[in-house]
């Protein structure tokens, strides 16, 4: 089981940053899940709000801004011990991640299948040799339609937060994905065993509770998503 740091390691380090990232990789991880917005000059940046207040205390709408209006905004608002953290675009943030051996993309919701398919065109081209350890994951259906449209060759997982059971794995499949991603209050050990069954891998979020996280190791669980990486290092035997 990998241990995915959430946001880079929103529990440990400034969540979404290039300081994050830093952080995790200077602790050995090498995977990590990260948020992917596209602004209104077609720039990827790294944030898992549409919405800047919650991060950096200044209330303002991501999609009004460029990626040359992002520099007044401190994502490590909050972090009175680390230095300013300005919104990295993915082109920043994979240069940090060059070694890393996962990257889970999760792509954002967005509103018309034609925002869908600009932002996943960008994104095939931005993770250029990435292909082997990118896995592009999403809640939105209009996501993974534009994947497939395109004939994404990147692996692909469903994210899932509502309670629909079965009917989860069966739209994975159809949709070509290869993993799903089960919010950890629905992932029982019912659905991971039949999520198993269909040769589907699994990423289970967050889990920040160490015996959880032993039980799911138990599991067999390929991925746990964790705000606190450090601390899972820790009292896991991760070979």
């Amino acid at each position: 089981m990998q241990i995915i740091g959430h946001r880079g390691a929103r529990g440990e380090a400034p969540e979404n940053t290039l300081a994050g990232f830093q952080y995790i990789h200077d602790l050995g991880i090498r995977a990590v899940e990260f948020d992917v917005r596209q602004l209104k000059d077609h720039e990827l940046i790294i944030m898992h709000d549409d919405n800047f207040l919650r991060t950096t205390g200044i209330d303002q709408q991501l999609y009004a801004c460029s990626s040359l209006e992002l520099e007044p905004y401190n994502q490590a608002h909050i972090w009175l011990d680390w230095p300013k953290q300005i919104t990295p675009t993915l082109k920043q943030s994979l240069n940090i991640m060059q070694d890393f051996e996962h990257l889970e993309v999760e792509v954002k919701a967005v509103e018309t299948a034609e925002q869908a398919n600009a932002l996943i065109s960008e994104l095939q081209k931005q993770l250029q040799g990435f292909e082997h350890n990118a896995v592009i994951t999403s809640f939105d259906l209009k996501i993974h339609q534009a994947l497939q449209q395109q004939n994404s060759t990147f692996k692909r997982g469903l994210l899932i937060e509502e309670d629909i059971g079965l009917l989860a794995i069966e739209q994975a499949l159809q949709l070509g994905c290869c993993q799903i991603g089960w919010m950890n209050q629905l992932a029982n050990d019912e659905i991971l065993l039949a999520t198993q069954q269909a040769d589907l891998k699994i990423s289970v979020w967050t889990v920040n509770d160490v015996e959880r996280a032993k039980h799911l190791q138990k599991m067999g669980v390929n991925g746990l998503i964790t705000d606190f990486p450090k601390l899972m290092l820790q009292h896991l035997d991760i070979a």
